[in-house]
């Protein structure tokens, strides 16, 4: 049996121009850091007392004997791409789907994770992560950016960097007393819509030649932030505010963005006292993050009294196995085809 734990990603900076539409005619550049929610992906070999050869749990479960009738595509996908068979895979999560956190990605980089050490495998974060991107915008066809998947590989407060020869990820190089500052002035809070991503990012590779300028602005707040953060003489308030800056810009690059709920929401942690904030992920719905200083946090708390706050701390480790017991499986006598 192998468990991984990989953590959901928070992304501030350069959503967008992580898509290949942009990043490879261009160039794209993120910030963001994992932190401490996870998803957790369980999988063995399924016992062959039963009738049926793999077993699936998610929001709901599946029992199948042919591979093709599994109807959970990143699954099929990555066990045919890995040639894995009779299994029992089991999925869980601290924070729910398709709420702007790369649950997808975070589920595929974890579900591979586990997939290759069953098989006795070795694969760096590199690796993980790249094995993911094919997998879910190749093999699945899924539209999106790089982002998710490396971020919740790799772990950590990063830069990564795109061009067409392919990404780099940069630890963002910050005191941990001004990094735990920053963690402290954010807020998180649970919108409680949902959306799902893909249908999102493909309205927006659409409109992209209509906000190109959007794009290089917010491509620019990357350096500006990272800036801000790396340089202690700097007032950290001002990381906050080029996240309002950023967000007016997000909204004017795809109609799906955001809505007029999500709308009212921020402004009233605005005026509650939040220099800044955004919607994490592609838009239409999920969690919204404030930066807020201490003395205006029961404030903006009060104001979004509806919605559940999530506290959270930053990570670094990204996906890992913690739990490992290696077991024996003879695919020589495998039920399946």
């Amino acid at each position: 049996m192998i468990i991984t734990k990989t953590p959901f990603r928070m992304s501030f900076f350069g959503g967008g121009t992580d898509l290949p539409q942009f990043y490879e005619k261009y160039r794209g550049a993120v910030l963001s850091t994992s932190f401490d929610k996870y998803v957790y992906v369980t999988v063995r070999h399924l016992p062959r007392f039963f009738e049926y050869t793999t077993e699936l749990i998610y929001s709901k479960s599946e029992r199948i004997s042919k591979l093709d009738d599994m109807e959970h595509p990143m699954v099929r996908n990555a066990m045919k791409m890995l040639n894995m068979k009779e299994l029992h895979i089991a999925y869980d999560a601290d924070l729910p789907a398709r709420t702007g956190l790369g649950t997808s990605s975070t589920f595929a980089v974890g579900l591979l994770n586990a997939f290759y050490c069953l098989k006795g495998e070795y694969r760096s974060k590199k690796q993980l992560a790249n094995d993911a991107i094919y997998l879910e915008r190749t093999l699945c066809n899924e539209a999106g950016g790089w982002q998710d998947q490396i971020a919740a590989s790799f772990g950590g407060f990063n830069r990564i960097d795109f061009s067409s020869n392919g990404y780099h990820v940069n630890p963002v190089i910050i005191k941990p007393e001004r990094k735990k500052q920053l963690n402290e002035n954010l807020m998180l809070f649970f919108t409680g819509f949902k959306r799902y991503s893909a249908e999102i990012q493909k309205s927006t590779v659409c409109s992209m030649g209509d906000t190109q300028k959007q794009l290089f602005r917010m491509l620019d707040l990357v350096d500006e932030a990272q800036c801000i953060l790396e340089n202690n003489e700097s007032d950290l308030d001002e990381f906050g505010k080029l996240l309002d800056t950023t967000w007016r810009l997000k909204r004017q690059t795809g109609s799906k963005v955001s809505t007029d709920s999500i709308d009212v929401l921020y402004e009233k942690g605005i005026k509650a006292g939040a220099l800044g904030g955004k919607l994490l992920g592609a838009g239409g719905g999920g969690f919204l993050l404030f930066y807020v200083r201490p003395d205006k946090q029961e404030s903006v708390r009060n104001a979004l009294s509806d919605l559940m706050e999530v506290p959270f701390e930053f990570e670094r480790s990204g996906t890992r196995v913690i739990y490992y017991s290696p077991e024996f499986f003879d695919k020589t006598t495998s039920k399946e085809d």
